[in-house]
Parts: structure tokens; C-alpha cells; sequence
């Protein structure tokens, strides 16, 4: 699957990326950015073992140069998934590759046949949340001292898949 994310109804469009499957070439980049993006970053472990999942999409966003911006991983079971890990490197933050990210996710996991697609934010991310909710996400729970570094709670999301258009 190589696409570009479509727009979502109120949505800006996505910006000139490539959506496609991480490749092993890509490992060495995504996880500089999981490091640049989060306070306790997946490990290489990690990353190698959702390779070998059938149930997993690990997405990344590649820009027309050819270089990598950012990467979703996300895992479908019977017919639920979970977003995992959404991230964009910062200086390429603010033109729409989150965005583009979580549509391809989406359109990943209906093609898995999932119902629903949930993930966990942390409480005070307030612009992913709204990234979140402008494709339909909505709160459906509270994960207390989830998150660490510093402590904090994370909001359980959840989409109703076939709600996505």
C-alpha cells in the first residue's frame, strides 16, 4: 500500500507525503524520531517484533525528497485495533503528516475488518487529541498514572470505524 492520505470532511488536506509500509532500511530513522518524540521511547526490540506480526501496520511518512517525517504503528486483533504510536518528527510538525498518518491507519484497519479503533493520549497533548477528534475519535476512558516521565493520565479514544468517511 503506497498511497496519500484523502482529505477527511473539515479536515486540511494532506500534505504532499507518501504513506507506506516501514521498511527494514527505515528502522534506523523511525527510531529517531520515537526519540525525538517521546520521553519513553520503543526500543529496537520493539519495533523488530511488530515486523514479524501479520496483525500490524508500521506506516511511515515519506516526504518527496525521500526523506522520513514521522510513522504510525498500529495492530488489529479479530475486530479491534489499537493505535499505538503516532509520530512526526518536530521540525516537520504543523503540515498535516499526523493527519495523513491516522487516515492511512484508518484505512488500514477497515481493511482489516476492524470496528472499532481505540488508542491512549496523553491528557495533556491537547493537539493530538484534537487531531483525534476531528476524525471522529471520541473519549471513552481514563488510564490513571499511565504514562510516566512524567507521570500523567492517558485518555482512552476510541473510533467507531465505519463512522470514518
Amino acid at each position: 500500500m503506497a498511497s496519500t492520505a484523502e482529505t477527511v470532511a473539515g479536515v486540511a488536506p494532506a500534505p504532499r507525503v507518501r504513506i507506506r509500509p516501514l521498511r527494514e532500511a527505515d528502522l534506523t530513522r523511525v527510531l529517531e524520531i520515537e526519540r525525538e518524540c517521546f520521553s519513553t521511547p520503543w526500543k529496537e526490540v520493539t519495533f523488530r517484533g511488530l515486523m514479524k506480526r501479520s496483525d500490524t501496520d508500521l506506516l511511515v511518512a515519506e516526504l518527496p525528497d525521500g526523506r522520513l517525517a514521522g510513522y504510525a504503528a498500529c495492530w488489529t486483533v479479530i475486530d479491534q485495533s489499537e493505535l499505538g504510536n503516532v509520530a512526526v518528527s518536530p521540525s516537520a510538525r504543523g503540515a498535516g503528516i499526523g493527519g495523513a498518518l491516522v487516515d492511512a491507519v484508518v484505512e488500514r484497519v477497515q481493511g482489516r475488518g476492524a470496528h472499532e479503533c481505540y488508542l491512549e493520549v496523553r491528557e495533556s497533548n491537547q493537539e493530538a487529541q484534537s487531531l483525534y477528534r476531528q476524525r471522529g475519535f471520541i473519549v471513552v476512558g481514563r488510564r490513571p498514572r499511565y504514562y510516566s516521565l512524567p507521570t500523567e493520565d492517558a485518555l482512552v479514544m476510541r473510533l467507531r470505524v465505519g463512522d470514518f468517511s
